[in-house]
């Protein structure tokens, strides 16, 4: 039977944690990458089998582009992302989205005649894979769709996100898919990030932000497993 190979890539070991009981009450092996813990174990399907490789990767953008670019290399079918973001515009604490479109919202060479984010001579909006957006919606019909912006820098102020509203009509921001986008559609591997909101990137955001985050829920990883089952 024909094998894919997923690879996963979570940021906060609190937003890790649930998927990591859930991968050990089955057969699996740990995984390491740059100092950074992570497993690897099998799902089998009707039409495939799946290798699935999971990796903590760590908070921000270099991290997370690092993560990538190791699935890259060691043969990933496909990478999926899961975590907690701000919500912008058009979407409330809760709601679950997969951006299909992504931005680095702190690359600015604005100061030598370029647009925000704007990458001299190369792409810099980035996309999701459309067949990997059908499945998410086909699983969570209620799904949101927009763009994600990412920085290394935690949203908490009213400013700043009406500022990520009005220069790139963003739904959502965090601080990894953008750059994980980067690796996979440079790469040519399709990319889905799966993202709860869990606070409106204003000034309460930190409160809001930790309460989600510390609360052990296992829905995204749930869905994430969900859409490794559709995949094979």
């Amino acid at each position: 039977m024909e094998e894919v190979k997923i690879g996963i890539i979570v940021a906060d070991i609190d937003e890790y944690k649930p998927f990591a009981e859930k991968i050990r009450q089955g057969e699996y092996s740990d995984y390491s990458f740059l100092g950074r813990k992570g497993h690897k174990f099998f799902v089998k399907g009707n039409r495939k089998n799946a290798q699935v490789i999971s990796i903590l990767c760590g908070i921000g953008k270099v991290n997370a582009a690092a993560a990538a670019m190791h699935l890259v290399d060691i043969g990933c079918d496909y990478i999926l992302n899961y975590g907690l973001s701000g919500g912008v515009s058009g979407i409330r604490r809760g709601e679950i989205t997969t951006p299909n479109k992504f931005l680095e919202h702190d690359f600015d060479l604005s100061g030598i005649g370029y647009k925000l984010c704007e990458k001299p001579l190369q792409k810099y909006i980035y996309n999701a894979d459309e067949n990997l957006i059908g499945i998410a919606k086909k699983i969570i019909p209620e799904l949101k769709l927009g763009t994600a912006v990412s920085g290394d820098h935690f949203i908490c102020d009213n400013e700043v996100r009406n500022n990520l509203k009005e220069n790139f009509n963003a739904m959502s921001c965090d601080m990894e898919t953008a750059a994980i986008a980067y690796v996979c559609e440079f790469s040519g591997v399709p990319f889905l990030a799966l993202r709860r909101i869990s606070d409106d990137a204003g000034a309460d955001a930190t409160e809001a932000y930790r309460e989600m985050n510390l609360s052990g829920e296992t829905l995204l990883c749930d869905y994430i497993i969900d859409i490794i089952k559709e995949l094979v």
